[in-house]
């Protein structure tokens, strides 16, 4: 397996399917820790938590235990703030059955907690805890059981908090089992991040996750051997990009080629130049519509106008005049796609071009959706012998590989880049990109960068971008899309002026100069 780099490969970032998890846990037990050692030290490091944000518990705390494990950790976390002062009640809505659980929950009854006979009111001011089923969740839940947490949700009448997995919610795929699951505002999640989480289907009812670290060793987590990573803003200030000698000229410094918009979509040209100007790139060049290249000196005057796209009678680009009279061998990367229109004539004539170029091609909206309709189809992908990069968004990526379907979203991508050599930015809420062995998936990001235009800056910042790691050597990761994708959207974070395409191309100049000059400091 190629070596990972960034993020770190520990229990913050790596992202694991519900049996991953239990037989890692499996794993410890077999190597001689107790299974009541474990739940205590779960348990307590919940309370830890918890204990840190009094506010929540001032009102009184029910935990709702399940008749696991789960409901385990939730008796523990129950016995400290016990211990520490605080009103805490028991509620449990089903059978317990498992020994370590039945034993916790006698030993509280015995210091005196109470065990609630009937289901508690959700308009209280009170912290609902549920430790009902967390990672072993496999089928549907009591419909009346999660209504009742997200009644209490719905008031806002208290704060309810999740340990590991929400009731309800599938922890590989982030879709409820039923129509529903349980919505907390908090979710504490155990050991390692539970794939399901971080799916776009599961921003409803996760609220701010937070991880719950528990010890597991390194050289256990290095035995997974396909990797998924979870990256978040924090990880901003371990990204590395490379550093170019200072008397390199502009044409060492990353040379990038973006071909797109039309008669029908001149924005988007406009914003793949800004993104690739904003990433540093020494030289970018354009081939784009008359109607853009007769004005584009006056917004971006550093690019260089190497060509015109054509336009058939809908106002769609024709590539087919423009691509046979390229060197494509000047350029480290070079971009097709954003706002091109449709045109499945021209693709075809093109084809041919696009295959023999050599080096990197990354390929985004009308370009991908040109495919899709294509005599080869996704074959397309199979027939280059150099390097592909897509970022499709989700209907883009189904019009593409109608066949493909799985749990999630990381499983989509990964199965797909497996099948066709690919490397694949699968864009959404929380953004994933995945090779054949492994994936990174963004999580926490802002909402408001999900906005029109913003796809086209990314393409032409990922051109630039790559661009320049291609003139300081002759390959690059599917890692580095990751960062690239992880720094767009980091900026877009950070713009609080407004959340356009504009300015956050301004804003990525400022964040890629701001993360060379830490790297040189």
């Amino acid at each position: 397996m190629k070596e990972i780099g960034w993020p770190t490969i520990d229990s913050k970032h790596l992202v694991v399917y519900s049996k991953q998890m239990l037989d890692l846990e499996n794993e410890i037990f077999s190597q001689g820790m107790p299974q009541e050692a474990l739940m205590e030290k779960v348990g307590i490091q919940l309370s830890k938590w918890l204990l840190k944000r009094k506010s929540l518990l001032k009102k009184g705390v029910i935990v709702f235990l399940g008749p696991g494990h789960n409901g385990g950790d939730g008796a523990v976390i129950a016995k400290e703030l016990f211990l520490k002062g605080y009103l805490v009640k028991l509620w449990c809505p089903f059978p317990l059955k498992k020994t370590i659980t039945i034993n916790y929950v006698n030993y509280l009854t015995s210091l005196g907690v109470e065990i609630l006979g009937d289901s508690p009111n959700p308009e209280g001011k009170d912290l609902w805890i549920d430790a009902i089923f967390g990672n072993n969740q496999k089928r549907k839940v009591d419909e009346e059981l999660i209504e009742l947490f997200n009644k209490k949700f719905e008031k806002r009448s208290g704060k309810v908090v999740s340990i590991d997995v929400p009731t309800g919610l599938c922890p590989n795929s982030g879709k409820p089992f039923l129509k529903n699951a349980v919505k907390a505002d908090f979710n504490l999640v155990v050991g390692l991040n539970k794939i399901g989480l971080l799916q776009d289907t599961a921003l409803p009812y996760v609220g701010e996750l937070h991880h719950i670290d528990i010890g597991i060793c390194r050289s256990q987590l290095c035995k997974l051997e396909s990797k998924i990573l979870k990256i978040s803003y924090q990880d901003l200030r371990t990204i590395k990009l490379p550093l170019l000698p200072k008397n390199s000229s502009k044409y060492k410094r990353g040379r990038t080629l973006v071909i797109a918009g039309s008669e029908k979509y001149p924005g988007a040209a406009y914003l793949a130049i800004k993104g690739a100007i904003s990433s540093g790139a020494g030289f970018v060049s354009a081939i784009i519509p008359n109607l853009v290249s007769n004005s584009i000196w006056q917004v971006e005057p550093e690019v260089v106008v190497t060509g015109s796209l054509s336009s058939d009678k809908n106002g769609n680009s024709i590539l087919f005049n423009a691509l046979k009279n390229v060197d494509f061998s000047a350029y480290d990367s070079i971009v097709i796609g954003p706002g091109i229109g449709l045109n499945e004539e021209d693709w075809e004539k093109s084809t041919q071009y696009l295959l023999d170029l050599k080096g990197l091609l990354i390929l985004d909206a009308d370009a991908l959706n040109r495919i899709s309709k294509s005599n080869l189809g996704p074959k397309f992908f199979l027939e280059r012998k150099s390097k592909t990069w897509i970022t499709p968004h989700n209907k883009e990526f189904m019009r593409l590989f109608p066949e493909i379907d799985c749990t999630n979203k990381v499983e989509l991508a990964k199965k797909a880049a497996k099948a066709f050599d690919i490397s694949i930015l699968l864009k959404g809420a929380n953004s994933v990109i995945a090779n054949n062995e492994n994936a990174w998936q963004l999580f926490g990001t802002d909402a408001e960068t999900s906005r029109a235009g913003l796809g086209d800056l990314l393409s032409g910042f990922i051109g630039g971008c790559s661009s320049i790691e291609l003139s300081s050597r002759d390959y690059t990761k599917t890692e580095s899309l990751a960062k690239y994708v992880f720094l767009h959207s980091f900026a877009a974070s950070k713009c609080k002026k407004g959340s356009n395409a504009s300015l956050i191309g301004a804003q990525l100049s400022k964040l890629m100069r701001k993360t060379k000059t830490r790297l040189m400091s």
